[in-house]
């Protein structure tokens, strides 16, 4: 529990005491009656990186998806926004965790977690489920010209996954920014136009795309932004703000 918030802390972060977290992960394994499995966990940072795991790495691995087809492993990624994907494969009995931002969705990290796990253990997407957490909605999420012109130029639908003047950012022309810098009082241009992105569409979309059920994929519709009474938004509350974890194994 932090300031009364009913999540528990499970990051290891440079204001929170260790010892605390670690009994807050104790906490929650035994929450998911997973409290004699072990913990892979990942040094994210944004990419699409993906590591298979047979066990626990002494050191965390920097990635941002774990795959392994080992019982008894648990597998965990942290989030405070972004969007916390778990693949099942339930006939070859593989699992994925995977953090995906805005970074990560754009280098489609959940359909590529996908492609590995067909590389390495003949895994077919139509025997995936998969279940996205909670994460910020387009409801609060505030992204420039620069990610809406990124989508664009990567995804036919990208259109479908933002709110505001999506068109006008993605393939009009850059904002004069040194105008709005110089101008005095009363002649202020307005700020810069800015469009909201939903993160779990995209990632929902990509899988469908990739070949996965529609009907065999879950997505939460919890706001990590507007539900700080419940969750850690890094966007929201700034970097004393606390971590997620979802976590995924073979029992």
């Amino acid at each position: 529990m932090l300031d009364g918030k009913p999540a528990l802390n499970l990051g290891f972060t440079e204001w929170d005491e260790r010892e605390r977290v670690a009994a807050n992960r104790e906490k929650f394994m035994a929450a998911i009656d997973a409290r004699k499995m072990p913990l892979a966990a990942l040094r994210q940072f944004h990419s699409d990186v993906i590591h298979v795991a047979a066990a626990p790495c002494a050191e965390a691995p920097k990635a941002d998806a774990l795959i392994t087809s080992t019982p008894g492993l648990l597998l965990g990624v942290q989030n405070a926004d972004c969007v916390p994907i778990l693949l099942a494969d339930t006939r070859r009995r593989v699992v994925a965790a995977i953090h995906a931002g805005w970074r990560g969705t754009l280098a489609r990290i959940a359909v590529k977690t996908l492609g590995r796990m067909t590389m390495e253990f003949g895994t077919r997407p139509r025997d995936v489920f998969a279940a996205l957490g909670p994460a910020i909605g387009r409801c609060c999420y505030e992204v420039g010209p620069e990610v809406a012109q990124a989508f664009a130029a990567q995804f036919p639908r990208a259109a479908d996954w933002f709110d505001g003047p999506f068109e006008q950012l993605a393939h009009g022309e850059e904002p004069l920014w040194l105008p709005w810098l110089t101008m005095m009082p009363p002649g202020h241009l307005l700020p810069p136009p800015r469009v909201q992105l939903d993160l779990r569409a995209s990632n929902r979309w990509q899988l469908i795309d990739a070949g996965v059920p529609e009907k065999q994929i879950s997505v939460s519709d919890l706001c990590t932004a507007c539900r700080t009474d419940l969750l850690f938004s890094y966007r929201r509350e700034g970097t004393k703000t606390g971590r997620l974890m979802a976590a995924i194994g073979i029992k």
